[in-house]
């Protein structure tokens, strides 16, 4: 195998690995925003885990994040602001990051 092939095969690895781990991250920020919500809504225990397992299906009807916030902000029904709401999913994607670096 040539240096070319080998560089090209460790980019190929790195997209790769990059790709699942963003993947990762916006699941696990999901996860982290459904908890969150469920808070602000009253749920608790298992009731909140199954909650934040609908807001992370609620992100594979569309590409983006936009499927999430309209879940969210219909269950939050007025209780929080749309931008403190925004705030929050954006700052979770860092927290969801940390997580996962701490894990490896």
């Amino acid at each position: 195998m040539s240096t070319f092939d080998e560089r090209e095969n460790a980019f190929e690895n790195k997209f790769a690995h990059d790709a699942e781990m963003q993947f990762k991250a916006e699941a696990r920020r999901n996860k982290l925003m459904g908890l969150w919500v469920a808070e602000k809504i009253g749920k608790t225990g298992d009731d909140a885990n199954a909650y934040a397992a609908e807001v992370v299906k609620a992100d594979f009807e569309e590409a983006g994040h936009e499927d999430v916030m309209r879940k969210v902000m219909a269950d939050l029904d007025g209780k929080v602001p749309e931008a403190e709401v925004r705030t929050k999913y954006d700052a979770l994607l860092l927290v969801a990051k940390e997580q996962l670096m701490e894990e490896l």
